[in-house]
């Protein structure tokens, strides 16, 4: 860590829009004041309730009204660039809890006069409060740990939504924040292609929270995979000419990282094409399948557990994150859902990610994996009904471990549904008795 200078002028914005809890701006308001480095905290905000310039002025905040600006959270951060000229800006998440010690972990840096932003690690309050939030928080340990301290050494750690402190003059020399649903990502790349540097901290100096209902799960993941495609197709190629190869490798890696969605549905699809039509996409047995997966996947989870040992937060992080894989691959079809919407240009709306748990219907959180789960099922029952009833003996013996192995990997696709199906469950809906 390199000391902080004395004398920065720091400004600290959050922002606020309707619907958003009061208590939560309470609670971070409070702790941005005790923050130890002197600094000047503003309120952007948007809700249209006198409370909350209320309790600026006790927290001795600015608050600074910006009501119908276009783009969501990044039009409230340019505007407020534009009234204010403090040359350091804490983009600090109102769900956020920062530490005394924020500003003094990450202003060293600016040392440097080629660092336009420095990033912390994020980490989570409410982890425990739910199936959900557990998963949600596991599936982000390994990326503020290994894989951002990596990034960090290549020149290509990214800034993130919350607690990402910038320089002034970097971002006025690309117009200000990036816009959109992936605004933090749009901002990093303009940055980098700016030829400015980024800098990654790996400490938690601020904790916040995960979505913990599968409801706000899957729209911030619809959000976040149509922001993060729109990157990919619109930001990356422009700036393609002015990235280093590192940059290059790694914004592809990022911009693609929710076609897992797209990957998924082929996954699942093929165990129920080749039993319901006969039609194999690959020629392999079961066996050698089993042969050569088997070593690769234990070795893929010693890899991926020796690389614990960069977690920013070990005691409370570690461990083999099977509810963050199950709810990865459960949201598959919100995955899909938002690479279809940005090939096709259909724009989703920049909503907050809700603060609060809430509650669904069912049938709408679960639908997709009941319906996948049945389309197994049913394929089962048809497959036993023709194996022994249908197909001449000689036909059966030629597929049976073909057909095996779909079936295997068909009983999987319902194994890797089940996350998803237990927290609509618990989420789902509860009549009043």
């Amino acid at each position: 860590m390199q000391a902080a200078r004395d004398g920065l002028a720091v400004a600290i914005f959050t922002t606020s829009s309707p619907g958003e809890p009061y208590e939560m701006f309470v609670r971070t308001l409070a702790a941005a004041r005790e923050i130890t480095y002197p600094h000047t905290t503003y309120l952007l905000d948007d809700t249209r309730d006198p409370r909350f310039g209320e309790l600026a002025r006790q927290m001795g905040a600015v608050h600074m009204e910006l009501i119908g600006l276009p783009g969501a959270k990044a039009g409230k951060i340019n505007e407020a660039l534009r009234r204010t000229s403090e040359e350091f800006i804490l983009v600090l998440d109102p769900d956020h809890i920062p530490f005394r010690q924020f500003l003094h972990r990450v202003l060293g840096y600016f040392r440097d006069p080629a660092v336009g932003f420095v990033q912390v690690a994020q980490a989570y309050h409410n982890a425990n409060e739910s199936f959900v939030a557990r998963a949600a928080a596991e599936q982000t340990f390994s990326f503020y740990g290994p894989i951002m301290q990596g990034m960090h050494g290549t020149g290509t750690s990214v800034g993130i939504g919350a607690n990402c402190t910038f320089r002034r003059t970097a971002l006025d020399s690309i117009g200000g924040h990036g816009i959109g649903l992936a605004e933090d990502l749009v901002t990093s790349i303009r940055l980098h292609a700016a030829g400015w540097r980024s800098v990654y901290v790996p400490e938690v100096v601020s904790r916040g929270l995960v979505p913990a209902d599968l409801g706000s799960f899957l729209k911030q993941q619809l959000k976040w995979s149509r922001g993060v495609h729109e990157v990919l197709f619109q930001e990356y190629p422009r700036a393609f000419l002015r990235l280093t190869t590192h940059q290059r490798i790694s914004y592809f890696m990022i911009g693609s990282y929710y076609v897992v969605g797209l990957t998924t549905f082929i996954y699942i699809a093929i165990p129920l094409t080749y039993l319901w039509t006969g039609h194999q996409p690959a020629a392999f047995l079961l066996s050698e399948y089993i042969r050569h997966a088997l070593p690769v996947g234990v070795l893929g989870i010693f890899i991926y557990r020796f690389a614990q040992r960069w977690l920013c937060d070990p005691v409370r992080e570690r461990g083999f994150h099977w509810r963050g894989t199950l709810l990865k691959v459960g949201a598959w079809s919100v995955y899909l859902k938002g690479l279809l919407l940005s090939i096709l240009g259909i724009a989703v709306p920049y909503i907050p990610t809700a603060k609060e748990r809430k509650r669904d219907r069912f049938w709408r959180l679960a639908r997709v994996p009941i319906i996948t789960v049945m389309a197994s099922a049913v394929t089962v029952i048809w497959t036993a009904w023709r194996e022994l009833y249908l197909l001449p003996e000689s036909e059966v013996r030629i597929t049976t471990e073909v057909t095996l192995g779909m079936l295997f990997f068909m009983i999987m696709n319902t194994i890797l549904m089940s996350g998803r199906l237990y927290a609509a469950w618990v989420d789902r809906e509860r009549e009043e008795t």
